[in-house]
């Protein structure tokens, strides 16, 4: 997820703090890892810098001045660019399993014993997101879901690729 994009979303809908704009993008994208202070503002600053936002007057408290930040049309259009943008679904084909299983096979490991210590972290992944789900409400409901239609997958290829060891060994041996 690009954060800096998302904080300029959220900007859209209203003029905001630093401070106040951190703890919305946490309540909504930050509930496992909230962004840090220091993030947003190096974000706000290269939103400045760029022309995607402005800061409206300083206004003094206790503290250091505070700054409200809203969208610029600039801003308005790169976000309206982002979100209409489709997402390539894995630009890439390698991943860490993947990478995993090769080079068990290379070293002569037990392979199937990878796939199956996967399986079980995917599945202990899954239990917990299914009762993370009772009782939320639907925004955090439909992260789930996306979180646990992407595991399903996972556990499809590791069971795919378990009944494949044999060939995929036999495909790999180095010369």
């Amino acid at each position: 997820m690009d954060n800096s994009l998302t904080l300029l979303g959220l900007l859209s809908v209203e003029p905001s703090y630093g401070y106040d704009l951190k703890h919305t993008y946490d309540r909504f994208f930050g509930v496992r890892k909230p962004l840090a202070f220091g993030q947003v503002y190096a974000s706000l600053a290269r939103m400045t810098r760029d022309g995607q936002i402005l800061s409206l007057a300083d206004e003094a408290g206790g503290g250091p001045d505070r700054k409200k930040y809203e969208v610029t049309e600039v801003g308005r259009t790169r976000v309206s660019q982002w979100m209409f943008t489709p997402d390539i679904p894995s630009e890439t084909l390698q991943s860490n399993l993947f990478a995993k299983t090769i080079i068990a096979l290379l070293v002569d490991d037990n392979a199937d014993r990878l796939l199956d210590v996967q399986r079980t972290e995917h599945l202990a992944r899954m239990r917990e997101l299914t009762r993370e789900k009772q009782g939320a409400d639907l925004m955090r409901v439909l992260l789930c879901d996306h979180a646990l239609f992407h595991i399903e997958a996972d556990l499809r290829w590791i069971d795919l690729t378990g009944a494949r060891l044999t060939q995929l060994r036999n495909e790999i041996k180095l010369p």
